[in-house]
């Protein structure tokens, strides 16, 4: 081949490779928005059942076909101690399941005689949804998903013919013979072949059409092809394990534990490899009628047994691991705890992102259900922030009430931060193309962030006047330290209630008790302000002290006029109904 010709393979080969990404892109997009709101509820209900947690696993990868998707989103889950590491695992194991039906689609629509087979049929089915009913948000997503499907199978279309023919090349067939035929250790070297090319293009999916676009043109052979897969399962952990470079040791725990679930499985299938080779090749053999384990010069070879075989392995490699490994979590549990030592500071007092750190992924209504767990968390360090406050007025040294206000400072910082990184990421989120709900779910949140970092100044400003009270020696009696402790307390029930309607789902939230909490904070302040006002009438205490005395109280229903702002952003029409109602 000359210089131009082999240029011109690669061109081809790139362009293939991108339309069968971007195909998989909108199928994965498309079908989240069907069924994006259900999906977030199914993450949210993931439990420590490893059945359950396997089902969930296989269930979402099969509805984003992303693998390395689910399994960030696992590692950002543990990360914020909403999930066990065991359940993590178990999600792990499901995951791997899920990522075996693009194979599956790749065989029997992709390649051979069927390549390319169905692409005109869904353009037009997917061209018909998408202008015919254009204002119906389903259809017009089922529309996107076919698209999408069509478009994945002219990319496989592309790559069988961009594929050189190699039997005009007898130099590269020998060296690549050279290679298969060194027994065991050619099966290892396949092994990490796939694990290094999975790595570098970060997308098993695709590699994984690769794989069985050179097996369906014959240019490598049945044990190899499944050693390219084994690499392939093998490194796409690197996208988690990345991911987890920015988590805490329960994050980095759960992406260890991808790594490892995917390398005992490779060497559980080594273990018994002669064997599962004849078992895949009569499974075949039953299916198509062909033996998957001839080759092309062979009496009987057909081009589609090894295709099939291929996508018969998977299936067995991650379904038949899983049912082995379910009972050994709590080893590889314990491996992970020997690879990963956990940090020994704080680390709720340290600035980090927990779902959205890796960045934004490719599937959006994910991406949402990362940002409302982020939102979680920002609410979690605004709960955990209110804490602080009585405690400066009991510190019982300069050095104590210090060390307290130090971290309510820190605190305030890490909310301007949160609510800055979370706008970006929204923003960013916003930019794709999603349903109603979930650019109407953002419009929410975008609201809810800024009330939260608008409490965490709130409280950092009741911090400054304790702080001024202390250094300007200003004295409240015991009947005024109480009542500021009573509207505490009101505004942190308040802060609860908020806190429970975050994490619930947006749709399904207790107004009721938000607007109940936020009028008993009302009703008290106003209580405060008129005896304030007649105390200071009788001259019960100087201009400083009801000063200072006043500015505290009303701060605090300040406050909660951003804590019910947030229960409000979450769900308008309901609280619009509620007020009506009033």
């Amino acid at each position: 081949m000359t210089l131009g010709e082999i240029l011109l393979v690669i061109v081809n080969f790139a362009g293939s490779l991108a339309i069968f990404l971007f195909g998989m892109k909108l199928m994965s997009e498309g079908l989240q928005k069907v069924a994006g709101n259900k999906m977030r509820q199914t993450l949210n209900r993931i439990t420590n059942n490893p059945f359950s947690g396997i089902l969930t696993g296989t269930v979402v990868t099969t509805a984003i076909q992303s693998s390395s998707a689910t399994t960030v989103m696992v590692v950002s889950f543990v990360n914020a101690g909403l999930l066990s590491l065991a359940g993590a695992i178990a999600v792990i194991m499901g995951a791997n399941i899920g990522t075996t039906v693009t194979a599956w689609i790749i065989t029997l629509f992709g390649l051979g005689e069927t390549s390319g087979l169905f692409s005109l049929p869904l353009f037009t089915a997917a061209v018909a949804l998408l202008f015919m009913f254009a204002r119906r948000n389903r259809l017009k997503s089922i529309g996107e998903f076919a698209i999408g499907l069509a478009l994945l199978l002219v990319g496989i279309g592309f790559l069988q013919s961009s594929m050189p023919d190699l039997s005009e090349h007898a130099t590269f067939l020998s060296a690549l013979g050279e290679l298969s035929h060194a027994g065991f250790w050619s099966i290892l070297l396949f092994i990490a072949i796939g694990t290094l090319l999975t790595c570098i293009v970060q997308a098993s999916a695709a590699m994984m059409a690769i794989t069985l676009v050179m097996c369906y043109n014959g240019w490598i052979e049945f044990p190899m092809a499944v050693a390219l897969v084994m690499g392939q399962n093998i490194g796409t952990t690197i996208t988690a394990n990345l991911a987890a470079m920015v988590a805490n040791a329960a994050g980095k725990k759960a992406a260890r534990a991808h790594l490892v679930f995917n390398v005992l499985g490779v060497l559980i299938t080594l273990a018994v490899f002669v064997p599962l080779m004849k078992l895949i090749a009569a499974i075949t053999v039953g299916m198509c009628g062909h033996d998957p384990t001839l080759l092309p010069s062979m009496e009987g070879y057909s081009p589609d047994a090894l295709p099939l075989a291929l996508s018969v392995f998977h299936t067995f490699f991650n379904v038949g691991n899983t049912l082995i490994l379910v009972w050994f979590i709590p080893l590889i549990i314990k491996i992970v705890d020997w690879m990963v030592k956990p940090a020994a500071e704080d680390e709720d007092d340290i600035f980090k992102l927990t779902y959205i750190a890796g960045g934004l992924m490719s599937t959006s209504e994910l991406n949402i259900q990362s940002a409302k767990k982020e939102i979680e968390t920002f609410s979690n360090r605004v709960l955990r922030m209110y804490t602080f406050l009585p405690g400066l007025r009991t510190a019982k040294n300069e050095e104590v009430f210090a060390k307290i206000f130090e971290r309510i400072e820190r605190y305030e910082g890490i909310t301007d931060r949160m609510e800055l990184e979370i706008t970006k990421f929204l923003t960013k989120v916003s930019e794709s193309d999603l349903s109603k709900d979930g650019s109407q779910t953002i419009s929410s949140m975008l609201r809810i962030i800024d009330n939260l970092e608008s409490i965490g100044d709130a409280i950092y400003q009741l911090a400054m006047w304790r702080k001024t009270k202390r250094e300007t020696a200003v004295h409240f009696d015991q009947e005024m330290n109480d009542k500021i402790a009573h509207i505490d307390a009101l505004v942190g029930n308040a802060l609860h209630i908020m806190d429970e309607n975050l994490r619930g789902d947006y749709d399904k939230i207790d107004l009721t008790a938000a607007y109940a909490a936020e009028e008993a904070i009302n009703r008290y302040r106003d209580e405060l302000r008129n005896e304030h006002l007649d105390a200071l009438r009788r001259g019960a205490y100087d201009y400083a002290i009801g000063s200072t005395y006043s500015g505290i109280y009303a701060l605090y229903e300040k406050l909660g006029d951003y804590v019910i702002n947030v229960s409000e952003a979450i769900d308008v029409d309901q609280s619009k109904k509620v007020l009506e109602n009033k």
